[in-house]
């Protein structure tokens, strides 16, 4: 696909989310993350609070290489808990396999706010990918199976001479 249908896609896709959420929702900024992560929440041992968490990190993460550095008082102030809640939770997340922290350090200012890489978390979404990937691949085969037996077949029958 080349840049400029790419680039078209988008914008319908952009307009078809302002038509849902409303053009001053989407233009005070938007958050991507795979639906894997949300679906499977409990099967990556992941609670609500771990979620919200996850969610503020990757709000925060507009570049690959940019891994997102907010505070734990940001996220812990924009979900309504006290910053050791937020500390904790991101310890066990680390614990668990999920993510990975950074220190990041100054000259001026000291220590600054942890990076966060969501690599792990990524590797052990992608098999429920796959595997909902697989499953929608089975669910068109299944569809389109079932179409074309439900299609009558036409049969030429060639003219009976006459004698």
């Amino acid at each position: 696909m080349d840049a400029t249908k790419r680039a078209t896609g988008e914008r319908q896709q952009l307009r078809q989310n302002e038509l849902k959420w409303g053009k001053e929702l989407m233009g005070a900024g938007f958050t991507v993350i795979p639906a894997v992560i949300l679906d499977r929440q409990e099967a990556l041992g992941l609670d609500a609070l771990d979620v919200n968490i996850i969610l503020h990190l990757a709000c925060r993460w507009w570049f690959a290489d940019n891994p997102p550095h907010p505070s734990k008082r940001t996220i812990a102030k924009a979900m309504g808990v006290d910053p050791s809640t937020v500390r904790r939770r991101i310890a066990a997340l680390e614990k668990e396999g999920l993510l990975e922290r950074e220190a990041r350090f100054s000259r001026e200012r000291g220590q600054e706010a942890n990076r966060y890489h969501l690599g792990k978390l990524i590797k052990a979404a992608t098999p429920f990918a796959l595997e909902e990937i697989e499953s929608r691949a089975q669910a068109r085969r299944s569809r389109e199976e079932r179409r074309a037996r439900k299609r009558p077949k036409l049969h030429v029958v060639p003219p009976v001479e006459k004698a």
